[in-house]
């Protein structure tokens, strides 16, 4: 439904052209910072390498492992007692902080338009003394196109630990978990992009033959390398020149000379099958219009958009005082399913802000189709997964993304309302607002206009719709452009739908509910805070959240400062250059807002 590095790249380190070394200013104490040092800021690991040269200067760079950035250039170094600065220029982000026990701790701050702590120690991985029969470098090609590097290694206490890189995307040293070994059966999980692989290590040592499955599954061999294989690198971020704000009567004319290479040649050409349906309005004047295979009434599956329409179930539940936002889950959950936990427990406000610590799949989700790979993850399995995992809320609990969590608020909502998700989300959501053509389950009417969604691989191969249960709200939703532009338009003015003699209790509250789930509620990221699902970005004043299934992409913004809004409808998943939707998307805010434009001509 959605892949993390696609989603942290838009609001975090987003600039990840630049690569290499910078020599910079030093003082005296240099030395005690050299090494490499790992960190955490917020769900993303950050890595900093510090280099000393003969002349005392220091120089250094910042990995985002979950981000695939890697050897971004640190400047300004400086050293003054026990404080230590330096400055990101790619990213428009500076560190400052106290260096700690001789160096080992290195305690600050990054401020990247907002403030964060980030605290980096210095990596003491010590290797075993006698390899793993798994240790070293592995090779293979998935879909046969790309090609994805693991580095393994083990410690003097036998743990295993890998990272995986895609080398042809530019995604670099991904952090692997549960990483297991036991006799010659090997796998490993990639978080960031809800990716997982078992197989096993040949007899001869030389391949690791398995199964990798993301969504879909798919073979995935190794073969192990002598030493490790050169990323292509990235190709730096292309941006067409700033015109005057684009008014919304313009827009479609300017999105076709800015796609006319991609509509020839490229990603919409007419043999790709590709369509893209498009909804924006702009003070009050709205227009739908398509390029490719797509019409106007044309119905995609939204994916983890659907996660907004979950946020707004809420705020209006709450409104109808049916729950409350510090409401423990547990309690909405069929009586011993879980346990009370000791200290606090995760609330419904923790499941849709993305700070309940639970992770972003369960583990025991294991498709019988991995073309429809949510279909039969059902309620007991769900219920079993919480029963064995528990509530109880982290301490320290940040951002973190998980489909599960949404999934669950959404049948703990339906559990309260003592209906399905799928009824509930219509009768309080999607009726209120007077949304035709946004469903879960499609009529007949409906199925002969669901587009044809297709993979992400070069030959856009036709691709399986997915059906969601249990963890139907986290994105089991579909609508058209122009339905999905009537919810935007909502969002931008909920004082229009006021309607408080209503004897229907969802209109009447549905003003107030729209209100509710825009309020910022807490960070999610440098530069981000989260709602009742949409993120925001304080830069620019801007909700948005984007959406992927295996066959089609998605992305929507609204900026109430600018009255303006978008939605993007693709009948593709991401490929290897990463969302079309969130290109597209994108290019159209920053069109709208007069700014140079990421360009689209590939």
């Amino acid at each position: 439904m959605y892949i993390p590095l696609r989603f942290l790249c838009i609001a975090t380190l987003v600039l990840l052209s630049t690569i290499g070394l910078v020599s910079i200013h030093a003082a005296q104490q240099t030395p005690a910072v050299q090494g490499d040092f790992i960190g955490t800021l917020g769900p993303l690991d950050i890595k900093l390498h510090i280099t000393v040269a003969a002349d005392g200067k220091l120089s250094g760079t910042l990995d985002s492992p979950n981000q695939g950035a890697i050897g971004i250039p640190c400047t300004d170094f400086r050293v003054e007692g026990q404080t230590l600065t330096f400055s990101v220029p790619a990213v428009g982000g500076t560190w400052k902080g106290t260096i700690e026990n001789n160096g080992a701790k290195l305690s600050g701050t990054w401020n990247q338009g907002a403030p964060a702590p980030l605290t980096f120690t210095r990596d003491t991985f010590v290797a075993a003394s006698k390899p793993s029969p798994v240790d070293g470098f592995w090779l293979g090609t998935l879909g046969g196109t790309l090609r994805i590097q693991l580095t393994v290694k083990s410690d003097q206490a036998g743990q295993q630990f890998c990272t995986s890189e895609s080398l042809d995307q530019g995604a670099l040293n991904l952090p692997c978990t549960n990483v297991v070994r036991s006799g010659n059966d090997f796998s490993f999980e990639i978080p960031v992009v809800n990716g997982r692989w078992s197989g096993k290590l040949s007899a001869d040592g030389k391949t690791l033959d398995g199964t990798w499955i993301q969504g879909a599954a798919a073979p995935l061999r190794f073969e192990r390398q002598a030493a490790p294989q050169t990323p292509t690198a990235p190709k730096p971020a292309a941006f067409d020149p700033a015109i005057a704000p684009v008014r919304a009567a313009e827009m479609q004319a300017v999105l076709g000379r800015d796609l006319e290479k991609a509509l020839k040649s490229g990603a919409l050409a007419p043999a790709t099958g590709v369509g893209v349906s498009i909804g924006i309005v702009s003070n009050g004047e709205r227009h739908v219009f398509t390029f490719g295979t797509a019409k106007a009434d044309s119905i995609f599956e939204i994916g983890s958009i659907s996660k907004t329409f979950t946020g707004l179930l809420l705020a209006q539940m709450v409104a109808q005082e049916k729950v409350k936002l510090d409401t423990p889950v547990r309690e909405l959950l069929p009586l011993g399913t879980v346990a009370k936990p000791q200290g606090n427990e995760i609330t419904l406000l923790d499941l849709v802000t993305q700070h309940s610590g639970l992770p972003r799949m369960p583990d025991n989700f294991s498709p019988a189709d991995p073309a429809n790979p949510y279909a039969d993850y059902r309620a007991a399995n769900l219920y079993q997964f919480v029963g064995k995992y528990g509530v109880a809320r982290p301490a320290a609990a940040g951002f973190l993304y998980s489909n599960l969590g949404v999934g669950l608020l959404g049948q703990a909502l339906a559990n309260r309302a003592t209906t399905s998700y799928a009824d509930l989300v219509k009768q309080a959501v999607i009726d209120p607002l007077g949304l035709k053509d946004t469903v879960i389950k499609l009529s007949a009417d409906q199925q002969r206009r669901f587009i044809q969604g297709h993979s992400g691989d070069p030959q856009s191969t036709p691709a399986h719709a997915w059906d969601l249960d249990v963890l139907a709200g986290a994105g089991a939703i579909r609508s058209t452009a122009g339905d999905m532009l009537t919810y935007l338009e909502a969002n931008l003015h909920p004082e229009k739908l006021a309607a408080p003699r209503s004897t229907n209790a969802n209109a009447r509250t549905l003003s107030s509910a729209l209100v509710q789930s825009h309020e910022l509620r807490t960070d999610a990221g440098p530069g981000m805070r989260i709602g009742f699902a949409w993120l925001y970005i304080t830069e620019t004043g801007e909700y948005w959240h984007n959406g992927g299934t295996g066959g089609y992409s998605s992305y929507c913004f609204f900026n109430p400062k600018q009255n303006y809004a978008a939605v993007v409808l693709v009948n593709k998943t991401l490929g290897p250059s990463g969302s079309i939707a969130d290109l597209l998307g994108q290019h159209i805010s920053q069109r709208f807002a007069g700014k140079p434009a990421i360009s689209l001509a590939d």
